[in-house]
């Protein structure tokens, strides 16, 4: 049942309603709020960019360095949409309205930019300071339930729900990962009832699940593999060095993260996933032959890789895991596998695990401005939009130029239909 708080503060009819207060929402916010429009932000957080501080914990990844055909790259099948609206705000810009904020920022030796401190709260800190001095205002403790019959905006909170008025809204409610700190996917059915077409979310740069011996999991889940190569197997694109973890279910970490899309993408189809491991990627493969060759005497099999090749036992047991002993005991394919080991995966990691998700918002249901074509007035930013991309910074770039993108579109619309909404 409806109910209203008789101390409820009720926003102008005139502002924009922003619904998500994580990094999308508050650019969003701001980027209204400097054309000088009222800004309301809805979170059903207690606070705004929990999300952000979290990913902030490990070192606060901003964005990346690379030249800016590289950076697009990142973004695949969505490159070509994403292109323009990072273009208007790039890895640059952003370094430079971080340092606005006073916070100064270095690239790390990984090319990733981070704040000198390594930190997400201050930065947030000072971001929501100057967003209230702008007049931004903010209501936490409202979850968005969707619009009722006259297309306000319904938002369950601790006095009852309410149903506010907004001249235009935007919706930045993150994607389908990390539901405790906020970004649980609700959202998605909500926008279906409205007829908008709305990919599945998936988890993306996420872990794997894979079937380990007993005895292989019990010695050496949680422990980092390291120095190696990887890719999917049948893919076209060359192998990429790197490390990940081994987990009592499988595998995670940067490595296979950034081949999780392709990995996602090889089990939908084929109903499973091959990760193609180069043990030992600075050695070609006929130095690896050569050494195998070589006369081991007395010298056990393992004994004799560590000596010749350095594999550690984390390897040679991952070699004994994916092998059986035909293959162990023929030279050739023993070179060929350490090489390319073939490694099966099953299944992705829940979502709720994932760093992110792909999957949202279709492009095609939106036009150039981020507006929803059948619903005029409603904008969409960050992960609810259907793009992915790999962890480097990529993600926060593109949310923060979505966001902008989505803002801009909505102050132009008001603009352009002030004499409509009267």
């Amino acid at each position: 049942m409806q109910t209203k708080a008789s101390n409820y503060h009720h926003p102008q009819a005139s502002s924009v309603a922003v619904i998500g207060a994580g990094p999308a929402g508050l650019m969003a916010a701001e980027t209204l709020a400097l054309r000088g429009i009222a800004v309301d932000v809805y979170d059903a957080m207690p606070s705004a960019g929990r999300k952000f501080l979290m990913a902030g914990k490990g070192g606060m990844n901003l964005t990346h360095s690379e030249n800016s055909v590289s950076f697009m790259t990142r973004y695949a099948e969505r490159e070509a949409q994403l292109t323009p609206m990072i273009g208007q705000f790039d890895a640059a810009a952003l370094r430079a309205w971080v340092k606005d904020l006073g916070i100064e920022t270095y690239v790390g030796s990984s090319g990733r930019v981070f704040p000198v401190d390594m930190k997400a709260a201050p930065l947030l800190r000072a971001w929501l300071h100057r967003l209230r001095q702008q007049g931004v205002r903010f209501h936490m403790r409202h979850r968005w339930l969707g619009w009722d019959e006259q297309g306000q905006l319904r938002f369950a909170t601790p006095d009852g729900e309410v149903c506010l008025p907004a001249r235009a809204q935007v919706f930045a409610l993150g994607g389908g990962s990390w539901a405790r700190l906020g970004s649980d996917g609700a959202w998605v059915s909500l926008l279906r009832q409205r007829g908008m077409d709305v990919a599945d979310l998936q988890p993306a740069n996420c872990g794997f699940d894979l079937d380990w011996t007993t005895f292989f999991k019990d010695k050496f889940a949680g422990q980092p593999l390291l120095t190696v190569a990887a890719r999917v197997k049948h893919s076209t694109q060359p192998m990429r060095k790197g490390q990940f973890v081994i987990t009592s279910t499988g595998v995670e970490g940067s490595l296979i993260y950034a081949l999780s899309a392709a990995l996602r993408q090889q089990l939908h189809n084929q109903g499973k996933a091959v990760l193609e491991l180069d043990l030992l990627p600075d050695t070609p493969l006929e130095k690896v032959l050569t050494e195998l060759e070589h006369p081991r005497g007395s010298r056990s099999l393992s004994s004799h890789l560590k000596s010749r090749l350095g594999l550690d036992a984390l390897k040679m047991a991952l070699l004994h895991e994916c092998l059986d002993k035909t293959e162990f005991s023929q030279t050739q394919l023993l070179a060929q596998a350490i090489k390319a080991l073939p490694v099966v995966l099953k299944a992705t990691r829940p979502i709720d695990e994932a760093i992110s998700s792909a999957g949202g918002l279709r492009f095609d249901a939106l036009d150039e401005n981020l507006m929803a074509v059948q619903h005029p007035g409603l904008f969409f930013a960050g992960e609810m939009l259907d793009w992915e991309a790999p962890t480097g910074g990529y993600l926060l770039t593109a949310c923060f130029a979505t966001a902008r993108q989505a803002a801009t579109g909505a102050a132009n619309w008001l603009e352009n239909n002030l004499d409509d909404l009267k």
